[in-house]
């Protein structure tokens, strides 16, 4: 199998698997238990902690452990809102994955939220005029993606922070970092919240962090026990966060040689594709774009149609986020980039890792080339 999706999810890391079931096995004490076991498990996975913090130069205790990304993200969004007196604004972007898209549209149903939904240009970069016109003092939150799921689009959070901070210095800054934790530099990003999910960097699934910033209004989550400084309630997942700690661990050591092999392939993909006649690149140029994901259109073929024949040959790629694949309709995230009609109909997202070849990329263009001839013979006319 030649596996081209890894921005629904990746191969959790052997050495992942066995940590996770180290705690599964071994070390399976609760955390928050009072004897000596369950403060040695709590060690262990504060230690971890300063292990996901590194990455984005936090502090341990910035670290609230949660699910994952749609949970990190609702959080973000819900648990900054919490408190906020009066009237409040808030600012988001039309390419953003559901968990934070959808989540702002149910604000509206409480009335007194203005929500101010910010345009992109073709490659998916926010219009920062747009978001210094929306910017206001009755501005709660800002929620913006790092790394767009599906154009690869790397948002400049440092510049849109500054914008932020200079005309709604009250406003919280939420990023969501599910694409980009690992993928591209997380330092110095100015912001207060950010998100991360573990099974995007080949950690166990069901696990990932929320960035905090000291200091920031946050109310937190969900509530109940009490756990992480009450800002997250619930058993914590031990074996999760301790699988996770270890793919970060491995991830730092090869961050470099894997950030390049994987730009290296989806160059070399690239270029093997652009040789079929009628391909458009969706979303920024390739040196501009996160290294791991590459959206093509092959027009006169429905993307749909071209996943399923890929798939009869072992080659896995997506037509857009996994989390909206069962939703009938346009693809929004295209939509709003004004990629539509024959090329939204054709595109294709194609999402790498560290471990995909040359090789693959080579055998992978060579299937994509053939099912294209021959599924345009029967294109509509």
């Amino acid at each position: 199998m030649i596996y081209l999706d890894n921005s629904a999810t990746t191969r959790t890391l052997p050495e992942a698997a066995e940590a996770a079931m180290a705690a599964m096995t071994g070390d399976f004490f609760n955390p928050a238990a009072a004897y000596a076991y369950g403060a040695r498990t709590e060690k262990r996975v504060n230690e971890a902690r300063t292990v996901i913090a590194r990455p984005l130069k936090a502090k341990r205790e910035e670290i609230i452990f949660t699910s994952g990304g749609t949970e990190s993200n609702n959080a973000a969004i819900f648990g900054s809102l919490k408190g906020w007196r009066g009237p409040k604004r808030v600012i988001t972007t039309a390419v953003e994955h559901p968990s934070v898209f959808e989540a702002v549209q149910s604000l509206q149903q409480s009335g007194d939220v203005d929500i101010v939904i910010l345009p992109v240009n073709e490659q998916g970069y926010p219009d920062m005029n747009a978001l210094r016109d929306a910017l206001s003092e009755d501005t709660a939150l800002v929620s913006m993606m790092h790394v767009n799921n599906e154009l690869g689009t790397v948002t400049d959070l440092a510049s849109v922070a500054r914008l932020v901070r200079r005309f709604a210095p009250r406003a919280i800054f939420h990023a969501d970092g599910v694409q980009a934790y690992m993928k591209v530099d997380t330092v110095n990003l100015g912001v207060d919240l950010y998100s991360i999910s573990a099974h995007k960097f080949h950690a166990p699934k069901g696990v990932g962090a929320l960035y905090k910033r000291t200091g920031v209004r946050f109310a937190g989550g969900q509530i109940g026990g009490g756990q992480e400084n009450n800002l997250r309630s619930g058993t914590l997942n031990v074996p999760g966060i301790l699988g996770m700690e270890r793919a970060v661990m491995i991830y730092e050591q090869n961050l470099s040689a894997w950030r390049q092999s994987m730009r290296a392939c989806k160059r070399r993909l690239y270029e093997n594709l652009m040789t079929i006649p009628d391909v458009v690149l969706n979303g920024p140029s390739l040196d501009e774009a996160a290294p791991h994901i590459l959206n093509l259109s092959f027009l006169g073929v429905r993307g749909e149609v071209l996943l399923h024949a890929l798939e009869q040959f072992d080659v896995c790629v997506s037509t857009g986020s996994a989390c909206a694949a069962r939703k009938a309709g346009k693809n929004r995230i295209l939509t709003a980039a004004g990629i539509i009609g024959p090329r939204q109909e054709g595109a294709i997202r194609f999402s790498l890792c560290p471990f995909n070849t040359l090789e693959e990329m080579d055998r992978a263009a060579q299937i994509v080339s053939e099912q294209v001839k021959f599924l345009r013979k029967y294109r509509r006319r």
